[in-house]
């Protein structure tokens, strides 16, 4: 029952993580933070105007330029 909760009512250390795992993520350029977002043109590592979102069609350029890396890339190199 708590843990329902907590979905229902967010608590402060809640948004505190939320918030910092957007932030990561576009410090380090991780997922769709890697791309420029179209919709309110910030370069790719920065957040989004929308507070705590990313906009779809952010999330939609980086999926399509996800590119499948091999399982170690530098060794598959050499062995090409």
């Amino acid at each position: 029952m708590i843990s329902l909760l907590s979905a229902v009512i967010p608590s402060p250390a809640a948004d505190a993580a939320h918030d910092a795992a957007h932030e990561t993520a576009a410090r380090f350029r991780h997922g769709a933070y890697s791309v420029a977002c179209p919709t309110c043109h910030v370069p790719a590592g920065v957040l989004c105007l929308a507070r705590r979102s990313i906009h779809a069609a952010r999330r939609d350029l980086y999926r399509q330029n996800l590119k499948s890396p091999g399982l170690v890339p530098l060794l598959v190199a050499r062995a090409r």
